[in-house]
């Protein structure tokens, strides 16, 4: 007999969630656990978290059914300065903790809360895990950012994409236009504090998210300084932009910077 399915809210019907599908085999060994882990993000490069300072730290993911409840939940954890700091990633409801684990991963990398070392300069990646890493990062290629390429390119343009506008400057823009030198950065709502639609996170670590959409905006400002004083424009679409009309301005952009118009940032 087969596990009753989980209702689209995370949910068993009639019971609590299967031990196997949140709990760890008892008696495993900590390579074994690191192993787990490392499958279930990605690699074990895909497990870093950003402390600020230029201090980093690897992360887990632990999994909870809280008592009289049917949900289980996906907590990011790691270890900093003898603390045990705990997000709350979500919900999860596949069918086995491997599953489960993977799915509380993908929740950490589109909440932006996990790193992945750049390699160094000159070198597309260290070393071949690395390589597989970086294209399987989710913080690239979403709907909205997918939704503006199509736009762009039905228009007969032709980019660059998650690309360096300037060498040896260590930001990427999501589209770049290297012979009109423009950059084009698709922005998360949320992640990158719209003026319109950002509502501060009323949930567990509330400053650790505060301080984060902060850096956030601080590194956006900063990305812009240096472009434009490198002589590129800056044009920065929001996600809940008309990805038609944010097409039509980068357009219209390309062709004043063919025209020799002076840059301007939009």
């Amino acid at each position: 007999m087969t596990d009753a399915p989980a209702s689209e809210h995370g949910r068993w019907k009639d019971k609590p969630p299967p031990a196997r599908a949140w709990k760890g085999r008892p008696g495993l060994t900590r390579a074994a656990r690191t192993a787990e882990q490392d499958r279930a993000a990605g690699g074990n490069d895909r497990r870093y978290i950003d402390l600020g300072d230029g201090r980093t730290a690897q992360a887990s993911v632990a999994l909870k059914v809280l008592p009289n409840t049917r949900r289980i939940r996906a907590y990011l954890r790691w270890s900093d300065k003898s603390k045990s700091p705990t997000i709350y990633l979500g919900e999860v409801s596949e069918s086995t903790r491997a599953r489960n684990l993977a799915a509380a991963w993908r929740l950490a990398f589109e909440q932006e809360l996990l790193i992945i070392p750049e390699p160094p300069d000159g070198s597309w990646a260290s070393t071949p895990a690395s390589r597989n890493v970086m294209k399987a990062n989710k913080n690239r290629d979403t709907k909205p950012e997918l939704a503006l390429r199509s736009a762009i390119h039905k228009r007969g343009l032709r980019y660059r994409v998650d690309a360096r506008p300037v060498e040896g400057l260590r930001r990427r823009a999501d589209v770049v236009f290297p012979r009109e030198q423009i950059a084009v950065f698709s922005d998360g709502c949320y992640w990158h504090g719209c003026p319109e639609h950002y509502r501060p996170a009323k949930r567990n670590n509330q400053e650790f998210w505060s301080d984060k959409i902060s850096k956030n905006r601080a590194r956006d400002r900063d990305t812009d300084a240096q472009l434009i004083d490198a002589g590129w424009l800056v044009i920065r679409v929001w996600e809940h932009e008309d990805p038609v009309g944010a097409a039509d301005r980068i357009a219209h952009a390309v062709r004043e910077r063919l025209g020799g118009a002076p840059p301007d940032e939009l």
